[in-house]
């Protein structure tokens, strides 16, 4: 585990499934599902086609500040669609770049044109710290002679 790290084997690790709306789908039924799943972001699919992402942040800015009703505005018009995936074979540390120089929370990892997962800076400091503990983990073993000479 570190930075190398392809992001496929963080995404072996993460439990439960990409959580997904249709463009058609109304921001409160988007928000209903975020909500209820506890995530921050649902990826916006037409058909088996990765369209765009709707976030919270999305929410924030496109619907209250523009004070949109959510219950007759859809996805689509205030989705975000310049999207920033990363492909599984990227690696923690080009994601953790990507995040800080485009300024996104989550990524869509995508192959052959198939959404395989979805990381998030969430996901990424999570790794990062479960990383650093195993080397604290060794380092005091080191120290204690537990380690193996």
């Amino acid at each position: 585990m570190d930075m190398d790290t392809a992001l496929q084997e963080l995404l072996a690790e993460k439990t439960g499934e990409v959580q997904t709306v249709t463009p058609e789908m109304t921001v409160s039924a988007a928000v209903e599902l975020i909500n209820a799943r506890k995530i921050g972001s649902v990826l916006v699919m037409d058909g088996g086609r990765l369209v765009g992402i709707f976030t919270e942040r999305d929410v924030l800015r496109r619907v209250v500040g523009e004070r949109r009703d959510a219950d007759r505005t859809r996805v689509a018009e205030v989705m975000t669609r310049e999207l920033v995936v990363m492909k599984p074979t990227s690696t923690v540390g080009d994601a953790m770049a990507v995040v800080a120089e485009r300024r996104c929370r989550h990524l869509p990892i995508v192959e052959g044109g198939k959404v395989v997962g979805l990381v998030s800076a969430g996901d990424l400091n999570h790794w990062l710290i479960r990383d650093r503990q195993v080397h604290i983990e060794q380092l005091v073993d080191y120290i204690n002679g537990k380690y193996p000479a």
